[in-house]
């Protein structure tokens, strides 16, 4: 489980700076808007597709990973890679490069829970 091994939180007012230098660091244009989760929203933590994160005020630093792995799997015409191997693959990908978590103990985990991985896994669209 990610959330014991991180409890650092991200403000809504710095989200979008995260999101923009995250997308840029892995080679890519466009980041999707922060915007705010809305307030009827009373059971996700958050979510996201290609075009936009919606966030509540203050967000776990996994969690915003966690969408914007989903962002980076989700395709312009909605199509998306759900918790897929793609997306997990990503999701592997951001928590090792920002939050230090070893991959290694990641990849062993999810074997363990039978949840398949694409490490080698990229964005399903490429800016060229």
């Amino acid at each position: 489980m990610i959330a014991p091994r991180d409890l650092s939180q991200i403000p809504f007012p710095a989200a979008q700076g995260m999101v923009d230098a995250i997308w840029s660091e892995m080679g890519l244009r466009y980041p999707p808007r922060v915007e705010p989760l809305p307030a009827q929203a009373r059971t996700r933590v958050a979510d996201a597709d290609r075009l936009t994160l919606r966030l509540p005020p203050l967000t776990p630093s996994w969690c915003l990973l966690h969408e914007l792995a989903h962002a980076m799997t989700s395709s312009h015409d909605g199509r998306s890679d759900g918790h897929g191997p793609s997306f997990m693959g990503i999701y592997v990908q951001l928590l090792g490069r920002y939050l230090r978590i070893e991959e290694s103990w990641l990849l062993r985990s999810l074997e363990e829970a039978g949840i398949q991985v694409r490490i080698a896994a990229r964005p399903v669209f490429v800016d060229l």
